[in-house]
């Protein structure tokens, strides 16, 4: 297996590592730890797919990251 694919599991299993734990009550959406398990999951999953050259997942998740990072900034602008 090669880095790439490596790079893209990595990133799937953290966002879907969020979900699970988001679904089952053991944390929130707010959560710090929800927050950034979706930014460096979803940076990782960008980052292969930039090195698959695969522009629709590129797309995705570069928002995704995009929104966590926002939603990290509002969690540090709520918790000074």
């Amino acid at each position: 297996m090669s880095t790439t694919d490596w790079l893209g599991f990595i990133g799937v299993f953290l966002i879907l590592l969020a979900y699970i734990l988001n679904i089952l009550d053991i944390i929130t959406n707010k959560n710090l730890y929800f927050i950034l398990l979706n930014f460096v999951g979803a940076s990782l999953a960008c980052l292969a797919s930039i090195l698959l050259n695969y522009l629709p997942f590129i797309i995705l998740e570069g928002v995704w990251a995009l929104v966590s990072l926002i939603s990290f900034i509002k969690y540090f602008k709520q918790h000074q």
